[in-house]
């Protein structure tokens, strides 16, 4: 097993309109061989959340990052920053 995890930092008050851009986000996992499921967490402190999604192993995840679901799922994303940049301060790891 493989996990992918995302940190953000929500800007207070903003902690609503982050959950329904989460919430109403297309995905292009589904159908991905190798993807298992994907998750949004809210934190314990004030505007935090974590992002993890879980794969069959380190290669299904690698070779969705040279996928064009991947590529698709990347080109959506200047709109959706652009519109949520002033709520949102984040950062990636993966596990």
């Amino acid at each position: 097993m493989f996990i992918a995890m995302n940190a953000f930092r929500v800007v207070k008050g903003r902690e609503a309109d982050f959950e329904a851009q989460w919430r109403n986000r297309q995905s292009y996992l589904q159908g991905v061989p190798g993807f298992i499921q994907f998750a949004l967490l809210k934190g314990e402190g004030e505007g935090e959340y974590i992002s993890h999604t879980i794969w069959r192993d380190r290669e299904a995840f690698e070779a969705w990052t040279r996928s064009p679901a991947f590529a698709a799922g990347l080109s959506r994303r200047p709109a959706r920053r652009a519109a949520a940049a002033h709520a949102v301060r984040g950062g990636a790891s993966r596990a």
